[in-house]
């Protein structure tokens, strides 16, 4: 089976050897990677939506996969028993709905070693929840993908919160990605410094108290952006 870029880096922070939850699962289409590429022994693909599942379940039998992957319809991790899974997967939605999902999940995380989270936006809100719970991310990864840019993560618990503290950008950007310089965040951060200054642009001459507010508001996105920009050169040019 073939999967996208983003699916498939999301399946490559997986650690081999284990059972895999897929919250959100959708097509099923991570599970099925995993388990075919020998990632996984075994994976459970949940969805709180029915029209989803029954695509998961239909994809499942055309491999001939039933045996190792279970589906189960779940709000979020309202399905997953303590202990059952010893990966948790993560993709595709809000950052709010993620960190909503494992609150609401706290007590199905205990005995699990690891979580691989791939936020579509507010990433910060995911990166501050792990922060506060307990949990140290060990590897980053960002992809390009039809022009949208995609940052995935995983993380393990640590047993204690010492030296948690993530600054602002390493919050909005990653901790990893920075040390890195990965370079697809080079790429993003980039593209971001060009759209906020259209937005300037855009904004320029505005009076109103809604377009002086934004105004506000992208020039502080854009010294931070620029700021991280800076700090990546520097770290390079010292490395070089």
């Amino acid at each position: 089976m073939q999967i996208s870029r983003r699916l498939r880096a999301v399946a490559d922070l997986v650690a081999a050897g284990g059972t895999v939850a897929d919250i959100g699962t959708d097509h099923a289409y991570i599970p099925i990677w995993l388990i075919q590429t020998g990632t996984a022994t075994h994976a459970l693909a949940m969805d709180v939506n029915p029209g989803p599942l029954s695509r998961a379940r239909e994809h499942i039998a055309q491999y001939g996969l039933e045996a190792l992957i279970e589906t189960r319809r779940s709000d979020g991790l309202e399905e997953l028993q303590p202990g059952e899974a010893d990966s948790i997967v993560i993709a595709g939605m809000g950052g709010a709905l993620m960190t909503r999902i494992l609150d609401e999940g706290r007590d199905r995380l205990d005995a699990c070693r690891e979580l691989i989270l791939q936020p579509q936006s507010e990433i910060w809100l995911v990166r501050a929840w792990l922060e506060r719970n307990g949990w140290r991310i060990t590897r980053e990864d960002m992809v390009c993908e039809d022009g949208k840019y995609y940052p995935m993560m995983r993380a393990e618990r640590c047993g204690d919160k010492t030296g948690l503290k993530m600054n602002e950008m390493q919050l909005r950007f990653g901790p990893l990605l920075l040390r890195e310089r990965h370079p697809v965040l080079q790429e993003f951060l980039l593209h971001e410094r060009e759209l906020n200054l259209r937005i300037l642009a855009s904004l320029d001459g505005q009076n109103g108290e809604a377009a002086v507010a934004r105004a506000k508001e992208v020039r502080g996105e854009l010294r931070l952006v620029e700021e991280t920009l800076g700090q990546m050169t520097v770290r390079y040019r010292r490395t070089t």
